[in-house]
């Protein structure tokens, strides 16, 4: 491959995927405002050619026939279910049509480039209108729709949308949240979806109630969701906090067969942006360079690596030379 443009670049995500993809390129152009996520790119990747606001994209200096691949994970905030729901009549959301104009550009100098559009799972509505315009613009369009948690211990569905052909789900390498966590237990398999904002903090309203902002509980907390001191089997030992689900109601006849519920204080934190880079896959220590607010940030708006690079790697190498 020769060059890679990548829009909406944050810290460069695209550029770990791939290397984890053992895919070779030249350049890699990144379209990217934020300083923070810029300083963590430019700290990693020295030699990353930084190109700025994507919609000053006809003032760069690029030759469009040597791009090979563009991406693009356009700002979810104005199509997520969890915002307002405007699309493009948000700012934000209009700058889906600057990524489409730049993705044509690139495809009619070189009509074998490939391309990768991201963005969260959203109503259906959106997601009809994007991959319309999309495939109006760019041509064939192949859509998936795909759970982080296949390759990480996240919870994180997000569609797809590309001219790479072959791409399947990919298979579930089991990994689970407690195999990332620096301390602590955990009452769940895979976290929930972390967020540009999970900087705030959680609370247990919002864990146990609305599903969000994932908490790690200490050892004297949830104290792995509880084992009582009790005769019988491990399932009859089980205590559940009072917040959560109750396990399944069954006669209870006497035996200490009831469910129990943890009553104390229950002690938690939030997940450390090292654990965090490990549910988006990224390398550890990787966004290290500023400050825990906007490493979460960052983190939040990024991409699963490994996600990505599943992807990635079937662009084959016969199909796009150096």
């Amino acid at each position: 491959m020769r060059n890679v443009l990548s829009l909406f670049d944050g810290m460069s995500c695209g550029r770990i995927a791939l290397d984890r993809a053992g895919i070779k390129y030249n350049k890699y152009y990144a379209a990217e405002v934020d300083k923070y996520a810029i300083k963590v790119s430019t700290a990693n990747y020295p030699d990353t050619v930084h190109l700025g606001d994507v919609t000053k994209w006809r003032k760069w200096n690029i030759d469009w026939s040597g791009i090979d691949l563009v991406t693009g994970g356009f700002p979810c905030q104005a199509w997520s279910v969890a915002g307002k729901q405007l699309g493009d009549k948000d700012e934000r959301g209009a700058l889906f049509w600057d990524m489409l104009d730049i993705m044509k550009e690139v495809l009619k100098a070189n009509p074998k480039a490939k391309f990768l559009i991201e963005n969260v799972k959203m109503k259906k509505e959106f997601e009809e209108y994007i991959t319309h315009h999309t495939t109006a613009a760019l041509g064939r369009v192949n859509k998936h729709l795909i759970n982080s948690n296949l390759v990480s211990a996240q919870s994180r569905s997000r569609y797809f949308w590309t001219n790479i052909e072959g791409v399947e789900q990919p298979e579930d390498k089991e990994v689970f949240l407690y195999q990332v966590l620096e301390d602590g237990v955990t009452d769940r398999e895979k976290a929930h979806c972390i967020d540009a904002n999970y900087f705030k903090g959680g609370n247990l309203k919002s864990y146990f109630e609305k599903h969000r902002r994932q908490l790690i509980f200490s050892v004297d907390g949830l104290c792995h969701v509880g084992t009582a001191d009790l005769n019988g089997h491990d399932s009859l030992k089980r205590v559940y906090h009072a917040q959560g689900k109750a396990p399944t109601l069954n006669s209870m006849s006497g035996g200490n067969r009831e469910p129990k519920v943890f009553v104390s204080p229950t002690k938690w934190r939030k997940l450390t942006p090292l654990e965090c880079e490990r549910l988006q896959t990224v390398p550890d220590n990787y966004t290290n360079h500023v400050s825990n607010t906007q490493r979460y940030k960052m983190l939040g708006n990024g991409w699963t690596v490994d996600v990505i690079a599943h992807i990635l790697k079937e662009i084959k190498n016969e199909d796009i030379k150096i």
